[in-house]
């Protein structure tokens, strides 16, 4: 059973945080240390903390003299190789003003599939927040195919937070919460609450406006419904939001899981 509300996130004993590509890397790359701040602050309260961060690929883009993702596979992969190390290493940069030990998870969906590599994959995560490290997930984009890819990370980070039995999963993007309708519509209300099972067919929800990322409302809302058909809370917020979402404050919209 996941939380009951908002507000008991300051106090969970394990949450799943994903973020975004288009949230952490580009104009946005600074962001990672606001996000960090956020995740020590849990982490020196007990939150047993598990980050699911997208971004390689987006990470690889300058380092390669490319302004946009390509449309091929092998390039991508090479993208994702370049990126992903770089990305990890701003990521321990950051958390290494709070003595936090990063540690690296790739996964590929087949990962996720059999019951052999999913039970490895929870041993070495559960093992890794007992050592006080913080797990940073990411899909294995360097190997994993077009036919065998995820296709976004707020599935995986569902995934995730379901396999290592997290209390909740706290979805990021570049938007606050999730609205009746895109949020740059006259008229678009904020959704604070879903009810589990709520029929959300007339909330007009729309994909990824990010040059560099694959979500948007659509694979978020597919995410919560995911993780909450299995017991884990969700919240839906902004990067900005993240020190208030993990304080339990009333941002962002909150899902009820079963």
């Amino acid at each position: 059973m996941g939380l009951r509300d908002r507000s008991e996130l300051a106090h969970a004993k394990r949450v799943v945080v994903k973020v975004g590509s288009s949230s952490i890397s580009g104009a946005n790359e600074g962001k990672i240390e606001h996000l960090v701040d956020a995740l020590a602050s849990a982490h020196a309260r007990g939150v047993e903390v598990i980050l699911v961060s997208s971004g390689a690929i987006a990470t690889g883009l300058p380092l390669l003299n490319l302004s946009e993702k390509p449309e091929d596979l092998a390039t991508q992969q090479a993208l994702a190789s370049v990126g992903q190390s770089r990305l990890i290493s701003r990521y321990q940069a950051s958390l290494e003003r709070y003595n936090i030990i990063a540690g690296q998870v790739l996964l590929t969906s087949g990962d996720m599939e059999e019951e052999e590599t999913r039970l490895n994959a929870k041993r070495a995560m559960d093992k890794l927040v007992s050592l006080r490290v913080l797990p940073i997930v990411n899909e294995n984009d360097t190997v994993a195919t077009a036919e065998i890819r995820f296709g976004d990370n707020d599935r995986l980070a569902a995934l995730v937070a379901v396999l290592v039995e997290a209390d909740a999963l706290v979805l990021l993007s570049d938007v606050d919460a999730l609205y009746d309708m895109p949020p740059t519509k006259p008229g678009a209300q904020r959704i604070e609450r879903v009810a589990f099972g709520a029929d959300l067919s007339d909330v007009e929800v729309g994909g990824s406006s990010s040059a560099v990322g694959t979500g948007g409302a659509v694979t978020k809302v597919g995410a919560a419904k995911l993780a909450t058909d299995s017991g884990v809370s969700v919240l839906l917020t902004s990067t900005d939001n993240v020190s208030a979402a993990l304080e339990g404050q009333a941002v962002g919209t909150w899902f009820d899981s079963e």
